[in-house]
């Protein structure tokens, strides 16, 4: 890890940003990147995950991989970051301290929505080599039951129509793909790390979708020549918190607008399939490369992923503001080790050296982390998308092996009782979720019969398929689950789970 080298008190990262900075902070010379990356979607996990194993390969090696970060919905990062010569502070807090570092690998700040055709130019620029993104499930614009391209979202709607203003990251990809083949120059590869199942080969499905709406030559070239690698990745960065600002001015003598926390723990799974074998060498910062990304993104789905939502949603109902909190507390404490145990390891083929066992205690031991503060309701958003692949695939697994899923099923009616939008004690829910109207709407026509709203929510098939409403064993212990939660509490229902 590099180390800060700032001796002047109450400085402000735009001070230093605003200078040509070589190598006065950091290990390598700034000087010498080049915009070889461009990483769509730069929110805090970004920053503090994939620019750090890019950063540890430079001041390892003096490399020229620089990175463009692009916001496809706001300018909020880019008017934190610009002023700061998108220079930015990240903070490992650790059970044992705080660590924080200045990261220099990020270039520029790009707003799609203001500029498309300026980030157009630099996807199709030959300089970049590799597109990564991280716009979070719902920026997929799909249906997560079956994984096929959602054509009637607005947004996909208005990229068919304006191939040169695109919104959203599949057409984005495409129409610059698509200039680059115009131009003979060869793509670039995709590599996709969001907390999806086979994300690249999904990714590479919506981008074929959506081509051939376009173009079915440029279809055919897409697929011919652009890898998507699917990768897995694992970092826990909570949401920036009151006081965070204070404390980096605290640790560096800096103001920061645009700092990140997160854990000690990082992993990075990726397969290696990129367009000439050019890439980062990312293996020296830690990445572990391999032919087939799925059992390790399963394990990671299925049981931190799958955990953190049962958390969120149940949590949440029972008061708890945190994951800290929520294992802090021994009737969930032991519910989680119960969830993993019973529903989860039986029906999970373990990565090759992995122990499942061991990995479940370790995934307890970093929820366990006091200086980590990730919020429920953070962990909460967008559940409609999340559900399929944490929840739902566990759901599935138990129900082809005729195996019961009692705790997972009181996750899934935590979900339930949660997109009500009224928590238990009669207060509103601040539900943001792309179906949150939808789903309101569906609770409330049921009336106040669970057994209606069960089957209300059941049937959204962009969720739960057409499969699991008309399985009998689901609904029966999804229902009973939903009647505990609403009659008895989320506190008595996991309680009375023994």
């Amino acid at each position: 890890m590099a180390e800060l080298k700032i001796s002047a008190p109450r400085l402000s990262l735009a001070t230093l940003g605003s200078a040509r900075i070589g190598t006065g902070i950091f290990s390598y010379d700034r000087r010498r990147l080049r915009p070889r990356l461009v990483h769509l979607g730069l929110g805090a996990f970004f920053r503090a995950h994939g620019a750090l194993f890019t950063e540890d390969v430079l001041a390892d090696q003096d490399g020229d991989w620089g990175i463009i970060g692009a916001s496809l919905k706001r300018p909020d990062q880019r008017d934190r970051l610009t002023p700061q010569g998108c220079l930015y502070t990240t903070v490992e807090n650790g059970r044992d301290g705080r660590k924080a570092r200045i990261v220099g690998c990020l270039l520029n700040v790009l707003v799609g929505p203001e500029n498309p055709a300026a980030l157009l130019d630099r996807l199709s620029d030959r300089q970049t080599a590799v597109v990564t993104l991280t716009v979070t499930e719902k920026g997929y614009h799909h249906d997560p039951a079956s994984g096929r391209l959602n054509a009637d979202h607005p947004e996909i709607r208005h990229d068919l129509e304006h191939p040169e203003a695109p919104q959203s990251a599949v057409a984005l990809i495409t129409a610059a793909l698509a200039r680059r083949k115009a131009a003979g120059l060869p793509p670039f590869t995709v590599a996709t790390c969001d907390n999806l199942p086979s994300n690249g080969v999904l990714l590479s499905g919506l981008v074929h979708e959506f081509a051939l709406l376009r173009d079915d030559k440029l279809a055919a070239w897409i697929e011919r020549t652009v890898p998507f690698p699917s990768s897995m990745v694992d970092r826990i960065v909570p949401a920036q918190a009151q006081g965070d600002l204070s404390l980096i001015e605290q640790l560096t003598g800096l103001h920061d607008a645009a700092p990140v926390m997160h854990e000690p723990f990082r992993q990075w799974v990726l397969e290696d399939r990129f367009v000439d074998g050019v890439r980062p060498p990312w293996e020296r910062a830690g990445v572990q490369f391999v032919s087939d990304v799925a059992p390790f993104e399963h394990a990671k789905h299925r049981m931190l992923n799958a955990s953190h939502s049962a958390l969120a949603y149940l949590g949440y109902l029972a008061g708890h503001e945190t994951i800290f909190d929520a294992v802090s507390d021994d009737l969930f404490a032991r519910f989680i080790k119960q969830f993993w145990r019973d529903d989860v390891i039986p029906i999970l083929a373990a990565p090759p050296g992995l122990n499942l066992e061991q990995y479940a205690d370790q995934l307890f031991e970093r929820y366990s982390n006091p200086a980590i503060r990730h919020r429920l309701w953070q962990i909460a958003m967008d559940g409609s998308q999340k559900l399929p692949q944490r929840l739902l695939s566990t759901v599935r697994d138990n129900l082809n092996q005729k195996r019961p899923f009692r705790l997972v099923a009181l996750a899934v009616a935590g979900w339930m009782r949660y997109v009500s939008g009224i928590d238990e004690a009669g207060g509103a829910i601040d539900v943001r979720d792309p179906l949150a109207a939808l789903l309101r709407e569906r609770t409330d026509s049921a009336g106040p019969d669970p057994v209606a709203q069960v089957r209300a929510l059941a049937t959204v098939e962009a969720v739960f398929g057409k499969d699991l409403p008309a399985s009998e064993a689901f609904m029966t212990a999804v229902t009973e689950a939903y009647k505990a939660l609403r009659h008895d509490g989320a506190r008595k229902a996991i309680a009375d789970l023994g």
